[in-house]
């Protein structure tokens, strides 16, 4: 298993991957355990703190919630890892939808000739500001013929690829691998997180027959579209399950650990008949727990609060979705996963805002995850594993070197500067 031609190893064969979330930042080293299986060694996650929206605000913060995960995770593995694949979320991720086609000589589609359609499409959407993450195939075309998934060895005149791209905020991206390198780690490469979170809870005919991925995680929502197998398109939404927390805060003047609490153990985005009557004990801010023994709010009053913002979160998914140019309506299914996609009625609510049917997506059995680690919000941390241990040949052609120079683009030249010198 290797990345960016590195092996992502501690000991040998062994792989780690590090997913930064908002929440929580999540550590998971595994070994092969055959057949293209991995079987998880070592677990850590910790709450995470000094990032929001896929942005660092506190540097020392975030390096020191790395560090805690990543040392429970080689305790426990009995090994100390060197190279980690990091999840990578924000709004400053971008999908672009790019065609491009090339001559091909008449001895056959080669790899190198893949591998150039996808360094051309690349070169066309980056600058300096932006790397490519990366590059997925959703067909090949080669002459007529069209809905090729490999062309290799196949024979044509002309080889078309219809590509989806994701770039990223070069800024960031040093940013991040820079507070990863001074937890001694290096980074062997990003992936992205609703990419990851699909291949951790999606079954393989969702994917092919059509499905929207969203993941509801803390401070933004990130989903994915895949049709035929491929998956078309990714965005992100600056607003997740810290919103509702913070709205209940203010509603009902409570901290945020105290409307955390609330909304886990009474909270629903749907309304139930006897809410009018439940009544629930409520600690006002700034004071202690014995003095707010008589203050109380309606349940109904809490799912009042919750629903607007979780209604709000579904319809800006839906909004871009409509502004992706991608037919999404023929796209009848769609799976929520993530933290704050466990909260009551959020599924229901779901079914209603965006017309389709929708279940509850949780990661797919790893042998060696533990239970209280196999939850929604651990889908990103379990997909990372199956990114690295299932690449696909788009995935593994990126890094070869083009034909002739001219293909190469920047920004790529600072990506492998980045990857060999942080």
């Amino acid at each position: 298993m290797t990345a960016n031609g590195q092996a992502i190893r501690g000991k040998k064969g062994s792989v780690a991957v590090l997913d930064i979330g908002t929440g929580k930042v999540a550590c998971l080293i595994a070994e092969p355990a055959g057949g293209g299986e991995l079987h998880v060694t070592g677990i850590g996650h910790q709450l995470a703190r000094g990032i929001k929206c896929g942005m660092i605000t506190d540097a020392a913060e975030l390096e020191t919630s790395i560090l805690a995960a990543v040392h429970a995770a080689e305790q426990m593995a009995g090994e100390t890892i060197e190279n980690v694949v990091v999840s990578l979320c924000g709004t400053h991720l971008t999908s672009h939808s790019v065609t491009v086609e090339l001559s091909v000589p008449g001895e056959g589609v080669t790899e190198q000739d893949i591998a150039d359609i996808l360094r051309e499409g690349c070169a066309s959407v980056t600058d300096r500001e932006r790397s490519v993450i990366h590059c997925f195939a959703t067909q090949y075309h080669l002459d007529s013929a069209r809905g090729i998934r490999d062309p290799r060895n196949m024979f044509g005149s002309t080889l078309g690829a219809d590509l989806h791209i994701i770039t990223a905020d070069n800024a960031r991206l040093k940013n991040l691998a820079g507070c990863v390198a001074r937890c001694h780690l290096n980074v062997a490469e990003f992936v992205v997180s609703p990419h990851a979170s699909a291949l951790g809870c999606l079954e393989p005919d969702e994917r092919e027959m059509g499905v929207l991925l969203i993941d509801m995680g803390g401070a933004e929502t990130s989903f994915a579209l895949f049709s035929g197998g491929a998956n078309l398109y990714c965005d992100v939404v600056p607003v997740g399950g810290s919103h509702v927390t913070g709205d209940i805060a203010k509603g009902v003047s409570t901290s945020l650990g105290n409307a955390e609490r609330l909304k886990n153990i009474y909270g629903s985005a749907i309304a139930a008949p006897q809410d009018n009557q439940s009544m629930i004990a409520v600690q006002q801010l700034g004071e202690d727990e014995d003095q707010s023994e008589g203050n109380t709010v309606p349940r109904a009053m809490l799912v009042g609060i919750i629903r607007p913002r979780v209604e709000e979160i579904l319809e800006y998914v839906r909004d871009r979705l409509e502004l992706s140019g991608f037919d999404t309506k023929i796209i009848r299914n769609a799976v929520l996963t993530g933290g704050a996609s466990q909260l009551l009625g959020v599924r229901e609510l779901a079914g209603t805002v965006l017309g389709k049917q929708v279940r509850l997506g949780r990661p797919h059995l790893v042998p060696g995850l533990a239970d209280s680690v196999s939850g929604p919000s651990f889908s990103t941390a379990v997909g990372m594993l199956y990114f690295v241990a299932n690449r696909p040949l788009e995935d593994r052609l990126f890094d070869k070197r083009p034909r002739t120079s001219g293909l190469a683009s920047r920004m790529e030249k600072i990506w492998f500067w980045l990857r060999d010198n942080l």
